[in-house]
């Protein structure tokens, strides 16, 4: 046994340092490309190179062949080219006249001629950056696809209406293909808005409005990658279960096993995630037939019928205040019949809200009423007059209840078929006799916390990855009660503990074990799936080349959008990366394969070309820039230009390396 753990050790640190090479010599490949390109044309123009450097600094090692010196060196955030005549730590040799006067030296050289050495980095990376985005395309290279998985409620995208498992193909003109486009697009775009279009998860086309709000460091619109239909692999799922602990697949028979694909549900072949979201949520209160397709560790498949029961909603007993609406989606029921952001939803069918109805079953009864028309009581405030009642008529459509559910802090609860979603007031209206909050909780109590607890003696940490309590707060700034009750779905295990206030007295605790509803039913079973990926894989070179083409251009398009949008702050510097963090994700992504670092090392050689052609003093852009000026005036600019110039382009250098090591270090985490 002993033998066994120290060869999975040394199987995994191999592993390691295998990886860490690959990124090493990766890294410096983009670097050695670049300054390949320097080198090559000065040597085509006869300039005599003094010395070739990967890194900057002292030199840790170095060999002489012919009469340039190859350098190693100390710090590894690119690399130079030295020839006589161009020194960027001494700027004076540019208009040195003793240098010019050596044929071999680069300032002797016309100005096309300067003007090639200087570009030929840029164009090298260019090159190598489409090689590197070919060959990652001839392997393969698995993608999030664009389409939508989990749409945050009240979030911008789920306010212009859409809905998981519907697919984006073009935003703000551009075409989109991969769910990082539909975030590049949004973080990099410079408009209020963004026009989309797409295909609904139904098949019908639709074209929508989204309007982005800065969620701290860049632009957002709410949506998550979607998944797919197989199981979460054993080394991404607690314990080693893809199933959550107590739920209705971890009691199904027999039992499911990380990595199952799910082929169809009661006979019915499944066409993605959305689907089986849909399904499962329209027969909730069924017990379900699951085809899966297993693959044991000798690659052999086999298909497993497994039978999963309902699953009830872990109840507490309590019904709480409803809180006015967060938001209304265009063109829904609600938009239709006059719902606003800041009703109150008072009654009913003539049931009052808290009272006659339980406000955390409203998905549910509109749902269950599609089609039909439901009278709709709200209070609406209205300037100078307070509030006032409206009577309103809606019709709901045929989406299920909760299929969209609070699964983050201050999300509110959705409605889907009408098309709102309000927050909770974590005031109690009633308590249910005979449940477990009966006779702990009164009416009228205020809730300022909740926790959620493991039960005493528990040794193993759940879905919550600990064996702490969780720890919700309430309050204004926290509407939360939504987010608690759902996490009381997901962690199956725990109790719950209230820290509640009473007629204005001290706040007090109380700990139950919630029970689970036998007629009211979640629409899930508790399984965690992986996400969806497809191949991104050219047919033939020519494809490949052709493909890599393309992703030269968007990447090097998307550089220029960073930089506008770093300068007019719609992009936050704490985005930025150094080599710490750049060395970081090489490692990460070259543990996903080849052809992920392949493009990556792609999209790093585009950086290093655009932004090294940037018009800054010390870069080949700022040298350019000299160029221009030397050829349209037909002389030199001053030695006090260049060193002047010289001196500010490399305080700006080495200003954004320590902003960005600073950012590795102590924002990023490494």
């Amino acid at each position: 046994m002993a033998t066994l753990i120290a060869a999975s050790v040394l199987a995994v640190s191999l592993s390691s340092i295998q990886n860490i090479l690959i990124v090493a010599l990766g890294l410096g490949l983009v670097i050695f490309f670049h300054e390949l390109g320097h080198f090559a044309v000065a040597k085509w123009c006869d300039v005599n190179v003094e010395r070739f450097s990967i890194g900057f600094g002292p030199i840790l090692l170095s060999w002489k062949w012919g009469e340039t010196e190859y350098a190693l060196s100390l710090i590894p955030f690119g690399g130079y080219v030295k020839m006589l005549g161009q020194d960027d730590a001494d700027p004076s040799q540019l208009t040195s006249e003793e240098v010019a006067e050596d044929p071999r030296s680069y300032i002797a050289k016309n100005v096309p001629q300067r003007m090639a050495i200087i570009s030929a980095g840029v164009i090298m990376n260019i090159i190598t950056g489409l090689l590197f985005f070919a060959f990652a395309f001839q392997q393969g290279v698995e993608v999030p696809p664009s389409e939508l998985g989990t749409v945050f409620v009240g979030k911008p995208a789920w306010e212009a209406g859409l809905r998981e498992g519907d697919r984006l193909t073009e935003i703000n003109g551009r075409d989109v293909s991969t769910f990082g486009d539909i975030i590049r697009a949004t973080a990099l775009s410079s408009s209020e808005y963004l026009d989309v279009k797409g295909v609904h998860y139904d098949g019908g086309e639709f074209e929508a409005r989204i309007f982005p709000t800065m969620n701290g460091t860049r632009r957002e619109i709410g949506v998550e990658p979607i998944r797919g239909l197989a199981l979460a692999p054993k080394e991404f799922v607690p314990n080693g279960d893809a199933t959550l602990a107590g739920t209705a697949a971890n009691k199904a028979s027999p039992p499911f096993k990380p990595g199952d694909e799910i082929v169809s549900l009661d006979g019915e072949k499944l066409d993605g995630f959305a689907g089986l979201q849909n399904y499962l949520a329209s027969h909730r209160g069924d017990t379900v037939e699951f085809n899966v397709k297993r693959t044991d560790e000798n690659n052999k498949s086999s298909d497993v019928e497994i039978t999963v029961g309902p699953q009830g909603f872990r109840t507490l007993g309590l019904w709480m205040d409803i809180g006015q609406i967060e938001a209304v989606q265009v063109g829904s029921p609600a938009e239709k019949a006059g719902l606003k952001t800041g009703d109150k939803i008072v009654r009913i069918d003539d049931l009052d809200v808290g009272k006659d109805i339980n406000p955390l079953t409203l998905p549910d009864y509109f749902a269950e009423r599609h089609g039909q028309e439901i009278s709709v009581v709200v209070n609406r405030e209205e300037k100078g007059s307070g509030a006032k009642s409206h009577d309103l008529v809606i019709t709901p459509l045929d989406i299920p209840g909760w299929i969209e559910r609070p699964s983050s802090a201050n999300t509110p609860l959705s409605v889907q078929s009408i098309g709102i979603a309000f927050h909770m007031i974590p005031t109690v209206l009633k308590v249910q006799e005979g449940s477990p909050a009966d006779g702990k909780v009164k009416a009228g109590d205020q809730i300022q916390q909740v926790e959620l607890v493991l039960p005493k003696g528990t040794e193993k940490p759940d879905i919550m990855d600990k064996l702490d309590p969780v720890v919700i707060e309430l309050n204004e700034s926290n509407r939360n009660w939504m987010y608690a009750f759902w996490q009381l779905q997901v962690a199956n295990s725990r109790d719950i503990r209230l820290k509640i206030v009473r007629d204005g007295s001290a706040p007090e605790t109380v700990t139950f074990t919630p029970t689970r509803s036998e007629d009211w039913f979640l629409p899930t079973r508790g399984i965690m799936m992986s996400l969806l990926s497809v191949s991104q894989k050219a047919d033939s070179f020519g494809e490949a080349i052709q493909m890599g083409v393309s992703h030269t251009k968007n990447s090097a398009f998307d550089i220029y959008l960073t930089l506008r949008n770093l300068i007019t702050q719609n992009l936050s510097v704490k985005e930025l990366h150094g080599p710490i963090g750049i060395a970081k994700v090489a490692y990460q992504v070259s543990q996903q394969g080849i052809a992920e670092l392949s493009m990556f090392l792609g999209f790093l050689s585009i950086n290093l070309a655009v932004l090294n052609f940037l018009p800054i003093p010390v870069l080949d852009g700022g040298h350019m820039i000299f160029l221009i000026y030397e050829g349209i005036t037909r002389k030199k600019p001053s030695e006090r230009v260049l060193i002047a110039a010289t001196y500010i382009g490399m305080a700006f250098v080495l200003s954004l390396m320590v902003l960005v090591i600073f950012l590795d270090v102590f924002v990023h985490g490494f």
